[in-house]
């Protein structure tokens, strides 16, 4: 951290406006490289640079035999190189920053270090050709990203959250953590699928029938558990968030419904894989609304104003 306090010490100082937009810059960037990401392997293309770090054993840049797929997949690797210079700027925004706190500056750190990360699975990915499991993880990987990226803007923002029973607050923490089985179970459904990224690559076994009615049941179950969010926390400030995740919910599993039974068109698989990190965005803000400020029994007993001794 040291370096990096060296290297933007001649920096100018940013307002807290141009903070947030940096903050807002990265969630956008990761929903857009999950998009293009999905795009790859929705076109075929995801073997199009047959290798990696290269394109090809004897060149970074793909060769016209390698034809449209190879420029698709390419450009997609371009494109990380845009998140990390978004990311960067992220970074260096907030280390100037003279509102800045220890755990912002971890947290913009720990997004910058995740990109590259990133990058190294999507690389791993195409060295084991296409290994759904390995694919799958790299999309969790984005998803992960934006839920931090949220965080951030949140922290910047410096938004005090609602009061809430701990109660409500574990409701709200058990759906945040049936989302993320929700997001997970709905890669391994594509792993099955027929949207593997290229001809010769292995799929990962498992009926994607089957595994479309678990993420189903899933998915009824995460809807349930948001109603019940909404009712409990409908008097507070988090009930707006509660209602927007049970709408980006009921979009995100409309859009899942039409693709399964119109065998899975491109536009609407890609819309899906949009509404994944919609759904990831809103399911991390009202998580964080809410646990950030739950008030503890220590606290609450803190609050209670002495007895008197007469009460006694």
């Amino acid at each position: 951290m040291g370096m990096i306090r060296q290297l933007t010490d001649r920096l100018p100082h940013p307002e807290r406006r141009t903070v947030e937009r940096w903050a807002w810059a990265s969630v956008v960037a990761n929903t857009v490289i999950i998009l293009t990401g999905g795009l790859v392997r929705l076109t075929g293309s995801g073997l199009g640079c047959p290798t990696w770090p290269r394109c090809t054993d004897s060149s970074f840049v793909p060769h016209r035999e390698l034809g449209l797929h190879g420029a698709i997949e390419f450009g997609n690797r371009m494109l990380t190189y845009v998140l990390i210079a978004v990311v960067v700027g992220m970074l260096t925004a907030v280390w100037r920053w003279a509102g800045t706190s220890r755990e912002q500056r971890r947290l913009a750190l720990l997004i910058t270090l995740g990109v590259p990360f990133q990058g190294v699975i999507g690389g791993i990915s195409v060295l084991t050709n296409l290994n759904p499991w390995v694919v799958s993880l790299h999309l969790l990987l984005s998803t992960l990203l934006v839920a931090a990226s949220v965080l951030l803007v949140v922290r910047v923002r410096g938004d005090h959250g609602s009061s809430v029973p701990p109660t409500h607050a574990r409701l709200v923490v058990f759906t945040y953590a049936v989302m993320w089985v929700v997001v997970y179970i709905g890669t391994v459904v594509t792993g099955g699928g027929p949207h593997s990224g290229d001809n010769g690559a292995h799929r990962n076994g498992l009926d994607p029938h089957v595994m479309s009615h678990v993420h189903a049941a899933s998915v009824y179950l995460l809807v349930g558990l948001t109603v019940a969010c909404c009712v409990v926390l409908r008097r507070t400030a988090a009930g707006r968030f509660a209602v927007v995740l049970l709408v980006v919910e009921l979009a995100q599993g409309t859009i899942g419904f039409v693709q399964y039974f119109t065998d899975l068109p491109v536009a609407l698989v890609a819309a899906h894989l949009v509404g994944a990190a919609v759904l990831v965005a809103a399911a991390t803000r009202l998580l964080v609304d809410v646990v950030a400020t739950t008030p503890t029994t220590e606290n609450v007993a803190e609050s209670r104003p002495p007895q008197s001794s007469r009460s006694r």
